[in-house]
């Protein structure tokens, strides 16, 4: 996968990636047009499906609510790449399809708007500079559900 990274800092809450009053929708669309709206109004503008957020530790802590990466899928983020996740907020991300990639050290890798390529296989993540760090790699049951869009169509195909 290769995109640009969006690069956010630590303790991004889900407040943060989707606004508490848009809870009213469930929607990729209508939740895709506010995801990351209070650190950047225009984020799902500049955002390109394919593109990658980049953050420090603890993304996605907060209030356990689907609707955050819901808004990232959206949007068209192919993966969050951070130091570390909130635990429910991994759930519910793997749920819906959005994979989380853990790679302590990549907010002194990557800058902002920098094209990136990230290969899953060898579980690495590779900057402009030819720089490249591992992140944790995903088991194949894990890469199996996000593979299939998520939880729900995994299990649909599991039959």
């Amino acid at each position: 996968m290769k995109g640009r990274a969006w690069k956010f800092g630590d303790d991004i809450d889900t407040d943060i990636i989707v606004p508490g009053r848009y809870l009213i929708y469930t929607d990729e669309e209508t939740l895709s047009k506010h995801c990351m709206e209070g650190l950047d109004p225009d984020f799902y503008k500049k955002c390109s499906k394919g593109d990658f957020i980049v953050a420090g530790k603890n993304f996605g802590c907060g209030s356990s609510r689907e609707h955050a990466p819901i808004a990232l899928k959206g949007v068209g983020v192919s993966a969050v790449i951070a130091e570390s996740f909130a635990r429910i907020f991994y759930r519910n991300a793997t749920n819906v399809g959005v994979p989380l990639l853990e790679a302590p050290g990549i907010g002194k890798l990557v800058e902002n708007e920098e094209i990136i390529e990230v290969d899953m296989e060898n579980a690495t993540i590779t900057s402009e500079s030819g720089e490249t760090i591992e992140f944790k790699k995903l088991p194949p049951f894990m890469l199996e559900i996000l593979n299939q869009g998520g939880l729900i169509e995994y299990l649909k195909n599991k039959r």
